[in-house]
């Protein structure tokens, strides 16, 4: 019997996975939370087989989450199910340790598959996003699709909090780090994106995460 841990701040959300994953012959749900900490708290007691975790939580940045268990434990299996857009993200989840790549809006057939196939050993991302991170393999010089994809786990992170109305001190202690530090990625962010001032910034990032388009 594989155990699964889900780690998302949405209740209805976790409600839906564990209803679902409980219907699964072989699965068992070994615990369903809100936070990072309680997940970390979790697998440093009694790591679960799997971990099926979102990229936004309240505490901490999904992708500095699954560098921290993968610490706690290389063996432990990691799938994010998120809403974020995978050509964005996939990449980057898997370089930080995780497995797979789910997004909520998919069949649910498609989790169940991911988490087959990583229990399994296995890897599993979109047909569309393994031939473009294949392609980046073997052509590191064409880089990513769009601007957005040339900024850091760190600046990406922020980019999207800044698109989510939080300013700048917000965002320093929601990260545990100064406003300087904030500023400093912010001009990295614009100069990376060609942005002029503030102002379009803010305009972009909000039209980002509405929209998941840079266009």
């Amino acid at each position: 019997m594989k155990r699964i841990l889900i780690v998302d701040d949405h209740p209805i959300m976790r409600r839906g996975l564990v209803q679902l994953l409980s219907l699964e012959p072989g699965l068992r749900i070994h615990g369903d939370v809100g936070t990072a900490a309680e997940a970390i708290a979790i697998c440093l007691l009694d790591p679960p087989d799997l971990v099926l975790a979102d990229i936004s939580l309240p505490d901490k940045n999904g992708l500095e989450l699954i560098k921290d268990l993968r610490a706690i434990n290389d063996q432990l299996r990691i799938i994010v199910v998120s809403m974020h857009e995978e050509s964005l993200y996939a990449g980057r989840v898997l370089k930080a340790g995780a497995r797979g790549y789910v997004m909520k809006e998919e069949a649910p057939e498609s989790l169940i598959e991911a988490v087959r196939a990583v229990l399994q050993g296995g890897i599993f991302v979109s047909p569309k996003v393994s031939s473009k991170i294949i392609e980046e393999f073997s052509n590191p010089r064409k880089g990513g699709d769009t601007p957005v994809s040339r900024l850091t786990d760190r600046e990406l992170e922020i980019f999207r909090m800044i698109g989510e109305g939080h300013g700048s001190r917000d965002i320093a202690g929601k990260l545990n780090i100064s406003v300087r530090t904030i500023g400093a990625h912010r001009a990295h962010i614009k100069e990376k994106l060609g942005l002029r001032d503030a102002t379009e910034l803010v305009h972009r990032a909000v039209s980002w995460v509405k929209t998941g388009d840079w266009s």
